[in-house]
């Protein structure tokens, strides 16, 4: 499997295994008796702050898998995977590490850490782009 595919299946994996914790936490709520079972939000605005966050982490993965997921599945299937091997873990690591932060906290560190991640992500995605071009 070369680098470019692993970061694509390591993307879904992980924007999967989000919306299974957050579906998890949900459903032991309800099972609890904590939330009816019609009482969520799509952004987990009426839970605790961590639930919050989780929501916007895993719709940060759902909005960048279209663009970044999409770049390494047209490196894939045009046999260009050499264009994107080379960064498609640093990639993968850069948007673990902006949910991880996310996930923590909301100071003023880990926001700049969290945009840091961002930001590494589209210079690759700019690269790739020029690369397959």
């Amino acid at each position: 499997m070369t680098n470019t595919a692993f970061a694509l299946i390591g993307f879904i994996a992980w924007t999967l295994a989000l919306l299974v914790l957050m579906e998890s936490i949900r459903t032991y709520l309800v099972v609890a008796g904590k939330v009816p079972a019609n009482g969520f939000t799509p952004d987990n605005g009426n839970l605790s702050p961590f639930m919050k966050r989780l929501a916007r982490a895993h719709a940060n993965c759902i909005e960048g898998l279209p663009v970044f997921g999409g770049l390494l599945a047209f490196a894939i299937i045009l046999g260009k995977t050499a264009a994107t091997d080379g960064l498609a873990l640093w990639f993968l690591a850069a948007r673990i590490a902006q949910s991880i932060i996310h996930l923590i906290s909301t100071s003023v560190v880990a926001v700049s850490g969290r945009f840091a991640a961002f930001a590494t992500q589209m210079a690759i995605g700019v690269y790739w782009i020029v690369a397959l071009i």
